[in-house]
């Protein structure tokens, strides 16, 4: 089975090499600074103009400006698709948005590849209507790893319905950071350590690579944090954290090439 390879911008934003195809998650390319009421502490670790041509994005949502910034509204309308919610989709010209569970098939140069929209939830169930409709993705391509990207996924019974339709996940993406924003009662947003790690149990075998833990100054569980919570569980093996701009082939876990 080939290897996916994956490169961090930084945030939520990877490169993923998979089958041929150039697919982008969440593109932030801003330099630092406040935008609303977020504060970005790092800038990316290289632009759009080091990527080439993105065959397609994979937009978890489109009203948070540490998942699509000006930069990275600029760069969707030379990529090939944009794949997003359906609310998005009306603010978006030209992308496409997929329901829950719902595909879109890529034709890459090595294999037809699937992108399945499926569940994501931005934060508690009771404060659903003060937050952003959020989806997450599967890619999956005959002889090549199966991928999940979470996008700002905080539930880990949301990650299980995905496990459930999906049990062959080999490389998760999953945002993690444990984002809290005053504003919402400092409520988990997206996934933390603890959290995580249980995701990371719902597919056993899989690599899990955590992404938008860093850069922001709402992300409560930075690097160092997610190191330290989670030195000791049995999934550390499994969890390979990118280092900002370098670019790291990832195969199945039981041979992953770097530890968090």
């Amino acid at each position: 089975m080939p290897d996916v390879e994956l490169a961090l911008v930084g945030g939520p934003t990877v490169v993923i090499g998979y089958a041929g195809l150039t697919l982008l998650t969440d593109p932030t390319f801003d330099p630092p600074g406040v935008y609303g009421n977020l504060t970005k502490l790092t800038g990316p670790a290289f632009g759009p103009e080091h990527i080439g041509h993105v065959h397609a994005v994979l937009l978890s949502h489109d009203e948070h400006e540490d998942n699509l910034d000006h930069a990275g509204r600029a760069l969707l309308e030379g990529a090939g698709h944009v794949l997003t919610t359906p609310g998005a989709s009306s603010r978006l010209p030209g992308a496409v948005g997929l329901k829950p569970w719902h595909s879109i098939t890529l034709y890459g140069a090595h294999a037809p590849v699937c992108v399945t929209a499926v569940p994501a939830q931005h934060g508690p169930t009771e404060m659903r209507d003060l937050l952003a409709e959020v989806t997450g993705f599967v890619v999956r391509a005959a002889g090549w790893p199966t991928l999940y990207f979470s996008g700002d996924n905080s539930e880990v019974d949301v990650a299980a319905a995905v496990a459930h339709h999906f049990p062959d996940v080999d490389i998760v993406l999953q945002c993690a950071g444990a984002a809290r924003v005053a504003r919402l009662d400092n409520a988990l947003l997206t996934a933390d350590a603890a959290r995580t790690l249980a995701i990371a149990d719902l597919w056993p075998a899989a690599t899990v690579v955590p992404v938008h833990v860093d850069d922001w100054a709402h992300f409560s569980e930075p690097r160092v944090a997610f190191r330290r919570a989670v030195e000791g569980d049995p999934a550390r093996e499994r969890i390979v954290l990118l280092e900002r701009g370098a670019a790291v082939r990832v195969p199945r876990a039981w041979s992953a090439p770097a530890h968090a």
